[in-house]
């Protein structure tokens, strides 16, 4: 999909780099502007810290793509990678939850007791105010709140991919056969997808007082890592058992 929008783009043929810089580009311009119409510079540091996540996340997917097209694989598994769009599924699932969460979850039981508490660092602490009150005001500016669901949903679509190709991964390794030059391009698919899912971690710092939102992105790197590891050492063990 990422690389689809890329490429849509009027009068213009962008791919790796210059499209990165492009997208980093616009949404930085575009944090600024809005600080600056609405005086809303305490929003700042996390807008760029978000855009920053999805930027990085979008080199690495286009890494990933790059090179798991190169490797030999059955075609069920391009069929699944590619063809299926589960990711975009579990990204509108995480947006939906999100957007719930923020809109919902937060203004009823915002600075009540979380149960979540007992299961997370003494540092996670519990906010006194909804996070979209916190950053844009009791009367948030539209054009900010636009922007932000934008970049939210950019991450939410990572989220997704990373999620689909962890389990694809663990799939590959179980029900595929590969050739064992393939099986080592594909080792190093997994390591990516856990430094790819592990970009999120840059975000943690601004949820230490979200106990909901701080459990999401460190589980969602959890699970990736674990699937991913999986796979990773099915792979291993394939490849020792087959002496290669």
């Amino acid at each position: 999909m990422y690389e689809s929008i890329v490429s849509a783009l009027p009068a213009a043929n962008l791919a790796g780099g210059p499209a990165i810089a492009l997208q980093l580009g616009v949404f930085t311009v575009a944090v600024f502007v809005v600080a600056v119409a609405y005086d809303l510079w305490t929003a700042v540091v996390p807008g760029l810290a978000a855009i920053g996540v999805a930027a990085v996340g979008s080199y690495l997917m286009l890494q990933f793509g790059d090179a798991s097209r190169t490797a030999e694989a059955p075609p069920r598994y391009y069929r699944l990678l590619y063809g299926s769009s589960i990711e975009v599924v579990l990204a509108v699932l995480a947006f939906i939850a999100l957007l719930t969460h923020l809109f919902v979850y937060e203004p009823q039981f915002v600075g009540q007791p979380s149960p979540l508490a007992t299961l997370l660092p003494a540092a996670v602490t519990t906010a006194d105010e909804p996070l979209m009150q916190a950053l844009f005001g009791r009367e948030p500016p539209i054009v900010a709140v636009y922007l932000t669901l934008l970049v939210l949903w950019d991450l939410c679509y990572r989220i997704g991919t990373s999620w689909w190709a962890a389990v694809v991964s663990l799939y590959r390794e179980i029900r595929l056969a590969r050739s064992a030059e393939s099986a080592s391009t594909f080792r190093r698919l997994d390591v990516l997808n856990v430094g790819f899912a592990g970009t999120q971690v840059l975000l943690v710092p601004f949820l230490l007082d979200r106990p909901v939102l701080f459990l999401a992105v460190t589980g969602h790197v959890l699970a990736v890592a674990v699937v991913s590891g999986a796979a990773l050492t099915l792979s291993l063990r394939n490849a020792a058992a087959a002496g290669g």
